[in-house]
């Protein structure tokens, strides 16, 4: 007896404890319970504690309703230039309403995948596969349309829907690497192109200003020396011709007679048996006679006098300062300076040797004197000679 009523307890314990926990249910945050009493919708527990009737209200579903993401495996889809390429989704939705998603629709999850698949290929068989691969947002705006207006009644929002991967068969994407190498290729080369017409332009306007500026600077430098050039030359033929007159002047000063020819004819023969053409010189014996024979000849040359009687009057040759163009150089202007000094000590050194023949020794060439001559009335011939008073 008292064992049956230790087991009667025991079931009674058992009993409250089933009705407890099926009394009693707990419902996670972001979730939704559906109640059926008697297989027939009672209402939604929320998240929390919630107290239901045991062994009669029964929770059939447990409705998440956080936001899903769901992928989608890789589907075949036909383009309007009939290419088969695969396109794998993802999807993004949310149960708004858990009662209709529960018995509206059997499962809403496989229900939205082909739904997408049907929409997708709808949607991409009106475009070609450029077309196809350049419009991922216009393709995700209209399936993303499509599936928020047919899922609307199943108590789903879709909020986004992408791509995730478009693949065109091998041999497109092939001949897509082929011309899309092409391209970079052209694009390349053209780039190339350019880079070299550039270069060439400012080669050639280098060139151009390269050669402009040598060509001014061969005019300026030819300028430049024609310039030295003709200075220089008259320089040089005011030397040669102050040189010239010192020297007519010299012998204006000096009165050359016949013997002083005679000297210089005897100086200059040993110059005249210099040279390979002469190897034999014949001195005549009778050198005197040969002397006498140059004086005599001598004679006839006008403005050469056989005797002297005195200081001859000294010969005009005018102003001894070089003509010569002045420049800006100071170079220049110190070279025309120091010629300027030069000229003006040679003239200084003239003057200072102007003195009576008189008082000048005798000069003779030789111990044979030679014949007189009969002085010359003519007058002095010779660049700048002066009439004799």
């Amino acid at each position: 007896m008292g064992t049956a009523i230790l087991v009667l307890m025991l079931l009674v314990i058992v009993l409250v404890v089933v009705a407890l926990a099926k009394t009693v249910r707990i419902i996670p945050q972001a979730r939704a319970g559906i109640v059926e009493r008697f297989g027939k919708y009672k209402g939604s527990l929320p998240a929390g504690l919630n107290i239901v009737v045991p062994f009669i209200d029964k929770v059939r579903y447990v409705i998440d309703l956080r936001e899903q993401v769901v992928s989608f495996p890789p589907q075949p889809v036909i383009t309007e230039d009939n290419l088969v390429v695969s396109i794998d989704t993802v999807i993004y939705f949310q149960v708004t309403d858990p009662v209709s998603a529960t018995y509206e629709i059997a499962n809403y999850i496989q229900a939205v995948e082909q739904l997408t698949m049907t929409t997708l290929r709808n949607i991409v068989g009106g475009m070609d596969l450029e077309e196809t691969l350049t419009s991922r947002d216009a393709i995700n705006s209209r399936l993303r349309g499509v599936l928020d207006e047919a899922t609307g009644r199943w108590g789903i929002r879709v909020n986004r829907v992408e791509l995730k991967g478009i693949d065109p068969p091998p041999s497109i994407k092939d001949s897509m690497e082929k011309q899309m190498r092409a391209d970079r290729d052209k694009r390349a080369a053209i780039l190339t192109a350019e880079g070299q017409r550039q270069s060439a332009i400012l080669t050639a306007e280098g060139a151009k200003q390269s050669a402009i500026l040598n060509a001014e600077g061969d005019r300026e430098s030819q300028i430049l020396r024609a310039q030295a050039d003709r200075e220089s030359q008259i320089l040089r033929a005011q030397g040669e011709g102050q040189a010239i007159q010192t020297v007519f002047q010299a012998i204006h000063d000096g009165q050359p007679d016949q013997s002083l020819l005679a000297y210089q004819y005897l100086q200059m023969m040993p110059k005249i048996a210099e040279g390979d053409a002469n190897k034999v010189w014949i001195v005549p014996s009778e050198i005197g006679k040969a002397l006498e024979g140059l004086g005599s000849t001598m004679n006839d040359l006008r403005g050469i006098p056989q005797d002297v009687d005195g200081p001859r009057v000294r010969v005009d040759m005018g102003s001894s300062e070089p003509d010569v163009p002045r420049t800006g150089d100071s170079t220049l202007s110190s070279a025309h300076a120091a010629v300027e000094e030069a000229i003006a000590e040679a003239k200084g050194a003239a003057v200072g040797s102007d003195r009576p023949a008189a008082a000048r020794p005798a000069q003779s060439s030789s111990d044979t004197p030679a014949p007189p001559v009969p002085p010359v009335d003519g007058p002095p011939s010779g660049p700048g000679a002066a009439p004799t008073p």
